[in-house]
C-alpha cells in the first residue's frame, strides 16, 4: 500500500530537513497551513515580519531573508525548536 502525501506533508518533511535553501515563501505556506497570518510590524519594519495563530495566540516574529530569500540553516533550527515547543509540530 503507498502512502500519499499532500503538499502540505511534503514541505513539513522538508522544513523538518533543515535544507540549506529552505526559501521564506515556503516557510510562509508551512505556516500558513498550520492557521498562521503574516502582518508587517508597520511601515518602517522594513525586513521585519509577524507571524501570529489566531487559534493559540503564538506568535512568530522574524526578518525575512535577503537579498536572496533563503532561510539560513540556524533560523530554520531555532523555528523548528519553537513550533516543537508549542506543540504544533
Amino acid at each position: 500500500m503507498q502512502i500519499c502525501m499532500t503538499k502540505k506533508d511534503k514541505l513539513l518533511e522538508r522544513f523538518l530537513s533543515i535544507p540549506k535553501d529552505f526559501t521564506y515563501y515556503e516557510l510562509k505556506a508551512l505556516l500558513n497551513s498550520f492557521g498562521y497570518e503574516e502582518s508587517n510590524l508597520g511601515k518602517t519594519s522594513g525586513s521585519r515580519v509577524s507571524f501570529y495563530n489566531r487559534n493559540n495566540g503564538h506568535q512568530l516574529k522574524l526578518h525575512k531573508p535577503h537579498p536572496e530569500k533563503i532561510f539560513k540553516r540556524v533560523y530554520l533550527k531555532n523555528i523548528k525548536i519553537e513550533l516543537i515547543f508549542k506543540k504544533i509540530i
